[in-house]
């Protein structure tokens, strides 16, 4: 089952998107309205559907740019859930707080999963869709969340919004620790990327389908969308080989998703709009900051110069 037939929502393109600029970041500078504006204008030839992580100032301004310059994009919003418990297994070593900050994020929590709900309520002509979190049950999180707690939060959302409520992860622990997640969300958002498990381009779009697969046979009456699929552009070796990433394969790897996503009718989200220097380590070639369609400063590379034509 797919998210269209079930919400009857148009076949679109979607693609995740956060405005924070060179200077920017999230807890710090947001980026204007006019900063916004000015993206969204670059996006809305391409995509319908766009995909917020949190209910913070920057995505406060993106619905207000929205509604203000009347664009036609429809949001699915999320609450970028933090910690409220240890995860001595993220590789990063960024998992492990004192009690006193995993109480102070299980008290914020719960203020984010509150104006996530106070704004889908505020703007549901343009939030079809609201997420309780994002990567905070798999394994290697540095922002571990009980799977009970997760629940606990779409279940307040249903109660409080019209829009279906999902929550978005790795494709891994859907196929069993978030089995009763599965049965609250009215959908199941899963996130692919074989770059990541150092898939070669050739096999990229099989495994993607794989990965889609193994959750999808789980729960054949519950509507799936890929919220996160993408390729990085560089890489200074760090989980990501650098031979396997470049803007020609970036290209090949949304061309051949876009073609399957609409070939089998599945909501999927492009990760991501523009690269972001802020993510990540130092390093220039930190992989995390290459994932863009766009460069930082809003040039397009080489797969936006061919979709454009």
């Amino acid at each position: 089952m797919n998210v269209f037939d079930q919400y009857a929502l148009p076949l679109h393109r979607a693609i995740c998107y956060s405005g924070f600029r060179d200077g920017q970041e999230p807890g710090k500078q947001n980026p204007s309205y006019a900063e916004i504006k000015e993206d969204l204008l670059l996006l809305q030839p391409h995509w319908q559907y766009l995909r917020l992580y949190d209910c913070d100032e920057q995505a406060r301004t993106v619905l207000e740019v929205i509604r203000g310059e009347g664009f036609s994009f429809r949001v699915m919003l999320g609450a970028f859930i933090e910690a409220e418990e240890n995860n001595p297994n993220c590789p990063w070593g960024g998992g492990v707080y004192s009690e006193a900050q995993l109480e102070k994020n299980r008290i914020s929590n719960e203020r984010k999963i509150q104006t996530l709900a106070h704004w889908a309520n505020e703007f549901p002509d343009i939030i079809f869709s609201v997420s309780a979190g994002n990567e905070a049950c798999v394994d290697w999180t540095d922002h571990l969340v009980p799977v009970e707690r997760v629940i606990y939060f779409v279940q307040q959302l249903k109660q409080q919004v019209k829009q279906p409520v999902t929550f978005c992860e790795n494709y891994v622990p859907w196929q069993d620790k978030l089995a009763l997640l599965a049965r609250e969300v009215d959908f199941i958002s899963l996130h692919t990327y074989p770059v990541w498990e150092y898939k070669p381009i050739e096999e990229a779009i099989a495994y993607t389908e794989a990965n889609y697969r193994a959750v999808a046979d789980l729960y054949p009456g519950k509507a799936i969308v890929i919220t996160e699929a993408g390729w990085a552009t560089q890489s200074s070796g760090r989980g990501i080989e650098p031979s396997n990433v470049n803007e020609q394969f970036q290209q090949q790897y949304f061309h051949e998703l876009m073609q399957w996503s609409e070939q089998h009718h599945v909501l999927t989200f492009f990760f991501e709009a523009f690269d972001e220097n802020w993510k990540g380590s130092s390093h220039p070639l930190e992989p995390e900051k290459h994932w863009g369609l766009y460069y930082a400063n809003r040039k397009p590379k080489l797969v936006m110069t061919l979709f454009s034509e």
